[in-house]
C-alpha cells in the first residue's frame, strides 16, 4: 500500500471508530410543593446520588420541577419530563406519584413519602410492587402510636381526640389505623374532614362543642395559607395539637412527629442507583421510614399554658424556643 493511501485509510478508520462520548442520563425530580420549602430535600437527594457516583452535570442531569401546591400543573410537568427523555422519575408525595403513574406505565418511578402505595393502586404490595413504581412510603405503625403516646403525655386523661383530615387519596386506611390505635388506648377518635376553609372552621367549632381534649392533624404539609389558618385555629382552641410535619411547629404549631424527610430523600438516591444499574421496579421492595423527627415549640406550649415534660424534651430532635 502506498504511503498516501495508508494515511488516507488511517484517517478514515480514525473517524469511523472514534469513541462516542457517553450520553448523560436524565432524571426527573418532581415536588408538589415549592422550591423554597423543599430545596433541602433535593439537596439531600443530589448529595447521596453524588456519593453513589452519579454527579449532576457529569454523568447525570437532574431536571427538578415544582408544582407550587397546584395539582393541576402535574400532568403537564410529567408530559414535559417524559418528552425530554428522562430515564427515571422521582416523585415526592402522593399527587406527584399518581400523576406519574397516569402518565406512564413503563417508565421507572421512585416514589417518596407516599402514605399507602398499595391502597392507592400504585403497587400490588410493598414487598413485590409488581409495576413500574418502587421507593419509600410513610407506612409505619409506630408513627401513629408515638403521636398518640405524645398526646397522652400532654393530656394524661385523654379520652376524646379530634382528628383533622382533608380528603387525600388513600385516606381511608390512614383513618382506620388511627381509629384502631386510639381504641386500643381507650381513646375515642372523632374524624373531622376539612377540605375547604369553611369546613376547617366548622371542624374546629365542632371539636370544641364535642369536648375534645386534643387534636391530631393528619394531613399536610398543605400550603402556607392553610397551615397558618390551622395553626391560628388550634391556638384559639387552647388545645394541644400534634402535626405530621415539622413545618407546623416551625411556624407556630405546638408539636410534630413524623418521618425524617431528609433521610427519605437520601435513601431515594439509592433506589435511583439500583434502577440505573438494571434493577426492575417491579421486584424492588418499597421501604418504610427508618428515622423520625420530633419537633416541639416551647413558645406555643407556654402560650397554651402547657408544661412539656423532661421526657419529651430529652427525646426531641428540635426544640423551638
Amino acid at each position: 500500500m502506498k504511503r498516501r493511501d495508508f494515511l488516507l485509510f488511517a484517517g478514515v478508520t480514525a473517524i469511523t471508530w472514534k469513541p462516542a462520548t457517553s450520553e448523560i442520563t436524565r432524571i426527573g425530580f418532581i415536588q408538589s410543593g415549592s422550591r423554597q420549602e423543599n430545596q433541602r430535600l433535593l439537596d439531600a437527594f443530589s448529595e447521596n446520588l453524588s456519593a453513589l457516583g452519579w454527579t449532576d452535570g457529569n454523568n447525570i442531569a437532574v431536571f427538578d420541577r415544582w408544582a407550587e401546591e397546584r395539582a393541576d400543573a402535574l400532568p403537564a410537568i410529567m408530559k414535559e419530563l417524559i418528552g425530554s427523555g428522562v430515564a427515571v422519575l422521582v416523585t415526592a408525595g402522593t399527587p406527584a406519584t399518581l400523576a406519574a403513574k397516569r402518565a406512564s406505565a413503563t417508565l421507572p418511578i421512585i416514589l417518596v413519602a407516599v402514605d399507602d402505595p398499595v391502597s392507592l393502586g400504585v403497587a400490588e404490595s410493598l414487598g413485590q410492587p409488581g409495576g413500574n413504581a418502587t421507593g419509600l412510603c410513610l407506612n409505619s405503625s409506630e408513627v401513629i402510636t408515638e403521636r398518640l403516646v405524645l398526646l397522652r403525655e400532654l393530656v394524661p386523661g385523654l379520652h376524646r381526640l379530634a382528628v383533622i383530615v382533608r380528603h387525600d387519596p388513600g385516606l381511608d386506611q390512614k383513618l382506620q389505623d388511627i381509629r384502631n390505635d386510639a381504641q386500643q388506648k381507650g381513646i375515642e377518635a372523632l374524624m373531622l374532614e376539612a377540605t375547604t376553609g369553611k369546613a376547617l372552621e366548622l371542624a374546629f367549632a365542632r371539636l370544641r362543642s364535642d369536648r375534645c381534649e386534643a387534636i391530631y392533624v393528619a394531613s399536610g404539609p398543605l400550603g402556607p395559607a392553610k397551615r397558618a389558618r390551622i395553626i391560628a385555629l388550634a391556638a384559639e382552641s387552647r388545645l394541644p395539637v400534634i402535626y405530621s410535619f415539622g413545618i407546623f411547629p416551625a411556624e407556630g404549631g405546638l408539636m410534630s412527629f413524623g418521618a425524617d424527610y431528609g433521610d427519605l430523600f437520601r435513601r431515594a438516591a439509592g433506589f435511583v442507583d439500583r434502577i440505573l444499574k438494571g434493577a426492575k421496579p417491579a421486584a424492588v421492595p418499597i421501604e418504610p421510614p427508618r428515622k423520625f423527627n420530633l419537633t416541639v415549640n416551647l413558645s406555643t406550649a407556654k402560650a397554651l399554658g402547657l408544661t412539656i415534660s423532661p421526657t419529651i424534651l430529652a427525646s426531641a430532635d428540635e426544640v423551638i424556643q
